[in-house]
């Protein structure tokens, strides 16, 4: 049978009902990172629409790892239970709810995107962001958030909460957890020579740079069950083809690296790590040749994101073997239902809610 977009993917002993992702997208709704109502209504709608992985938005595993104040957070039991409802409801509607764990690095302390996304002073209730270098990131006004080196005790102590977190997401009922290296946000900036100018064991050469998602990711295999996947979501390019920078043949360089280290699945994006870069001509599926390049160097499981917007097109990229996942964001935002109604224009028979069964297209 050709592999379509609703066809089953098992990962290790957890199956995937069909190969549409929502991804992960921020939300900006928590209060002091606990999720809302608002959280069980928007995650679970997209699991009612039929998605096949429900994921989170970017998930601080410390306080100051959010993004901004509004972020999602899982650095406390309380956090944790927060979170148990809404990975029920994505589980009782048929759909497997996944979890993206993540620090925001230098990109942190900054308010949401409707406030400006301007850097927050500890004065006004921001906090001291952190990075592999002290270098702040670059806003374009000139603005600029005090950005610390962290130590080596500090990335001990990273490791040890991306493992906690890991932790509580697996109590609170999650079955994929995703290790969030990409978007400019700490883990890729110790992956990027344009962040990342240390001198010892986490900096310098390629492998020193991939130290530490490496050993985050064996960190969360480690608490992770044996038959639940483990997600690494890359940024396999920099888009600074003038400099020195993170590209698209390190980014495949590392992915049987991340396979030794537990990780089952690359969700390959791109950028974030600097105002400068250069982002091609974004048509649809503009992201898919970056997934394809990681996908020939690779035996795992590959995701891939980017104006993926049309039925069709996400099933082309499953049908042609150049991903094994379609990770719809912004559609999934105009359409909750975008899997049912793609399953519909592509002749697929597909279960419904039995609650919306008499809005069944015929």
């Amino acid at each position: 049978m050709t592999t379509s977009l609703f066809s089953s993917l098992t990962l290790r002993g957890t199956e995937l009902p069909n190969r549409v992702m929502l991804s992960p997208m921020c939300q900006y709704s928590a209060e002091d990172g606990m999720a809302t109502d608002w959280h069980l209504v928007h995650l679970g709608s997209r699991a009612v629409g039929g998605a096949g992985v429900v994921m989170t938005e970017a998930t601080a595993v410390t306080p100051e790892g959010r993004i901004s104040p509004r972020d999602l957070g899982i650095w406390s039991d309380t956090h944790g239970h927060a979170l148990e409802d809404v990975a029920s409801f994505i589980r009782e509607q048929g759909s497997v709810p996944a979890i993206q764990l993540a620090h925001a690095g230098r990109k942190g302390s900054k308010t949401p995107p409707q406030e400006g996304s301007e850097p927050i002073p500890e004065s006004e209730g921001g906090w001291e962001t952190v990075a592999p270098s002290a270098d702040p990131y670059p806003y374009a006004d000139g603005a600029t958030a005090a950005t610390r080196k962290m130590t080596v005790d500090d990335i001990e102590d990273l490791i040890d909460a991306f493992r906690a977190a890991a932790k509580r997401s697996l109590d609170a009922g999650f079955e994929i957890a995703e290790v969030h290296a990409a978007h400019g946000y700490l883990l890729h900036e110790f992956l990027s020579p344009v962040t990342n100018h240390r001198d010892d064991d986490y900096g310098g050469s390629f492998e020193n740079r991939t130290r530490l998602v490496r050993e985050i990711t064996a960190a969360v295999r480690e608490v992770w069950p044996e038959d639940n996947p483990v997600f690494v979501r890359l940024s396999a390019t920099d888009w600074l083809p003038d400099r020195e920078s993170w590209d698209l043949d390190q980014s495949a360089r590392l992915a049987p690296l991340l396979a030794d280290a537990g990780a089952d699945l690359i969700d390959v994006s791109a950028g974030g790590i600097h105002p400068d870069q250069q982002v091609p001509d974004t048509g649809p599926g503009y992201q898919v040749p970056y997934a394809e390049h990681v996908n020939e160097a690779t035996e795992l499981a590959v995701g891939t994101v980017g104006k993926i917007t049309e039925p069709e097109q996400a099933d082309q990229i499953i049908r042609n073997g150049s991903a094994d996942i379609a990770a719809v964001g912004r559609e999934h935002l105009r359409n909750p239902y975008f899997s049912l109604e793609a399953a519909h224009e592509l002749d697929e028979d597909v279960s419904w809610p039995v609650q919306y069964r008499r809005g069944r297209f015929e």
